[in-house]
């Protein structure tokens, strides 16, 4: 079976190291799906679930808030903004925060303000997003 080497990495730190048979990611335009032997790509990341299928067959989930995905034929490396395994994920933090981020928003007046907020309510939704989903599978 042939394998691709992953490496998921924050400013905190080395998040996950290790083999894989199928990475999915969230790239600016859409999910991306990369096997062994992928052909090279740049993309940036949106935040969103990065999830990793091991030679084991398991599923490993991780919440980005951003960030670059490099990939080679046998390497992908995830340079992440922030990153959280997802077993780390707090639905009902998720929620507080995408509560506090849409209130955020209302309260906005410049457009500086506008955009951090439309920034912060983005990332808040693909937390709680994540945490739904990896909920049912812990």
């Amino acid at each position: 079976m042939a394998t691709i080497r992953v490496d998921i990495v924050s400013a905190e730190g080395e998040i996950h190291s290790g083999d894989a048979v199928m990475v999915f990611a969230p790239a600016k335009m859409g999910e991306i799906g990369i096997t062994p032997r992928h052909a090279p790509l740049l993309t940036a990341l949106r935040p969103g679930e990065v999830r990793v299928q091991d030679t084991e067959g398991m599923e490993h989930f991780f919440y980005i808030t951003g960030g670059m995905l490099e990939v080679q034929p046998t390497l992908v490396t995830v340079l992440a903004d922030t990153a959280l395994r997802g077993e780390q994920l707090d639905e009902a933090a998720a929620l507080a925060a995408q509560h506090e981020a849409e209130e955020a928003l209302k309260g906005a007046a410049e457009e500086t303000d506008v955009t951090r907020a439309q920034q912060e309510l983005t990332e808040a939704r693909a937390r709680y997003k994540a945490a739904q989903r990896l909920k049912g599978k812990r």
